[in-house]
């Protein structure tokens, strides 16, 4: 049997391009591929939009994927400007429209997942479908390292990565550590993190982390919780990815979430640390592709949210026990029930 070339076209669409737009004066970077459905991907805090270079061409064959660098990382302009969750989720709003893009299914990985839960609480109407991975935001509890950086002089210690020898001594410490540690929660992320802290030493990547970080941390935990307003995708497909090994959003926000989000999938990657998505990039397009397919995309109905708010749920009856969660969400869907 004769084997068949590649379409070369085909194979030209499904790499991703490196593109920008300039939007409120800044320069905005993202990487597109494919045709078909809209997938939006958002990196996390200190990455880029090569961290979804795994998956962005697989997932190219069937959809139009975009991956941006979020406004003070990679390739995208970093000025002295909004860092916070909710600014990030207006810039993706902003692309996205001038893409001439109506609707996503959102992906959000880390800080992106915090963001993608932001950007459909604020733009509901543009949203498919959710997907978060290892996503922040769940509740208070984040790696200890990240708690140290946002304190007052943890940050400023980033421009220590510009003085000789600094980052290539952490470097090689970082790599022994990880050979050490092996599969273990923490050797799971080291070699991640020393390839995002290999980003940092340039001045305006450094200050556009500290401010970034600071907007979602401080030293005891993240400040930005989504707890409080998950009961609002009860009208939106919900999928959760999680490796289980996961040392920077402990695998136990995963269950949170969950249970937090009525309708939700969950699922568990066993031994992947925070980034599944590099660990098994073949299951992890599978997981998104089924997801997908088995889901209808959301549609906006106001009335429905205006009902959802006016019900309301606290994070504190939330972030109880399990049973509790359980218990008031069950209560709270007892009560939309008999309302309709």
């Amino acid at each position: 049997m004769t084997e068949r070339k590649p379409n070369l076209r085909s194979v030209r669409e499904l790499t991703p391009t490196l593109q920008f737009r300039t939007i409120h004066g800044y320069r905005r970077a993202f990487r597109v591929a494919g045709s078909g459905p809209a997938i939006l991907l958002i990196h996390g805090i200190g990455d880029n939009s090569t961290t979804w270079s795994t998956v962005q061409t697989k997932l190219a064959q069937r959809f139009t994927v975009i991956a941006p660098d979020l406004l003070g990382h990679g390739r995208s302009d970093k000025p002295r400007a909004d860092y916070s969750v909710a600014a990030y989720a207006n810039g993706m709003r902003d692309l996205l429209s001038v893409l001439d893009i109506d609707s996503v299914t959102v992906v959000g990985h880390s800080l992106g997942g915090g963001v993608a839960m932001q950007f459909a609480y604020q733009f509901p109407q543009l949203v498919n479908r959710l997907i978060l991975v290892g996503a922040g935001g769940v509740t208070k509890d984040v790696n200890l390292a990240l708690r140290v950086a946002a304190m007052p002089m943890g940050s400023e210690a980033l421009a220590l990565l510009r003085l000789p020898l600094v980052l290539p001594t952490l470097q090689a410490v970082g790599r022994c550590s990880g050979a050490l540690l092996g599969s273990t929660r923490a050797g799971r992320d080291i070699h991640e993190a020393l390839r995002i802290l290999s980003d940092l030493p340039e001045p305006t990547a450094s200050s556009a982390f500290a401010r970034t970080l600071r907007a979602v941390v401080d030293w005891r935990g993240q400040v930005v919780t989504m707890l409080d307003r998950c009961y609002l995708t009860q009208s939106v497909p919900v999928q959760l990815i999680w490796g289980s090994h996961d040392s920077v959003i402990p695998v136990s926000h995963a269950d949170m979430a969950h249970a937090a989000m009525p309708g939700s999938q969950l699922e568990i990657f066993e031994g992947s640390g925070h980034f599944p998505f590099h660990d098994d990039p073949d299951r992890f397009v599978e997981v998104v592709e089924r997801f997908i397919d088995s889901t209808d995309p959301a549609v906006y109905d106001q009335d429905y949210l205006r009902e959802l708010l006016r019900a309301g749920i606290s994070e504190t009856s939330i972030s109880g026990s399990v049973g509790t969660r359980v218990a008031v969400l069950d209560a709270m869907g007892a009560d939309e029930r008999s309302a309709t």
